[in-house]
């Protein structure tokens, strides 16, 4: 395997950073304390802070953005802090609405280094629901000698995750966003994986190690990581289930 260990480091709701391969990646970034959201007809409310801040994380090479339209996976100190680092990935609409952002259309490619990035397709919601929650997309890690990357982003279709299994083949790792994120747009229907979705998602995902994220810090998330940990050990899961502590350093 690579000489360089697979870590990721949970900041806080989605964000976290990412060492692969000799690159450092950063998941779309939320800095900003606990406050409210208004706007958009749905107000977010943030519950809690990042648990390491931009100058303590250190120095990021990359970061992936599975989209800029809501506050809980960019916000206001997440778009101050883009400008500091060299390589940002996100949808294309992002790029056409943020100078300096790459955007990726589902299959595309981008290297850094040693490593391949390539955009993913992801749905944030139930079929249909892209003129209301917009664009999104997942991300592939792959290196020579490097376990296989998945960072889901704000994605709620588990046949996408199926699709993406067919057409590249086994993973290693996957990094789901796992919340049940749901504010009431679509109904009872989540917005993310939820503790039964994720479970479904990781099944398809074989034997890869699931580690989730965007699971907690904001009201909007429906559910908590104790029922995603309980899920998985009822299903017989338990053992692939890495969750990470907010802070600290998390060897996969």
């Amino acid at each position: 395997m690579t000489r360089f260990p697979t870590t990721v480091t949970l900041i806080g709701g989605p964000t976290t950073v990412i060492d692969y391969a000799g690159v450092r990646l950063l998941t779309d970034p939320t800095f900003d304390p606990p406050g409210d959201y208004p706007g958009g007809g749905v107000g977010l409310h943030k519950l809690t802070g990042p648990a390491l801040g931009p100058d303590e994380i250190g120095d990021v090479d990359v970061v992936l953005l599975s989209h800029d339209q809501h506050p809980d996976n960019l916000d206001a100190a997440g778009r101050a802090y883009l400008p500091r680092v060299g390589t940002v990935l996100s949808t294309l609409d992002a790029a056409a609405r943020i100078d300096g952002v790459t955007g990726l259309a589902a299959w595309q490619t981008h290297t850094v280094g040693d490593v391949e990035i390539t955009g993913l397709p992801a749905r944030h919601g139930p079929v249909g629901c892209e003129p209301m929650s917009g664009a999104v997309t997942g991300f592939l890690l792959r290196a020579p000698d490097a376990p296989t990357v998945y960072v889901s982003g704000d994605n709620a279709a588990v046949e996408i995750v199926q699709q993406i299994v067919d057409r590249v083949g086994p993973l290693d790792i996957a990094l789901l966003f796992a919340g049940a994120a749901n504010v009431g747009r679509f109904g009872d229907e989540d917005m993310t994986l939820n503790a039964r979705t994720a479970v479904d998602a990781a099944r398809v995902l074989g034997d890869a190690v699931i580690v989730p994220l965007h699971a907690e810090g904001w009201h909007h998330f429906s559910e908590t990581r104790e029922r995603l940990v309980r899920e998985f050990g009822l299903a017989g899961l338990a053992g692939r289930l890495r969750v990470p502590t907010a802070g600290e350093k998390l060897t996969l």
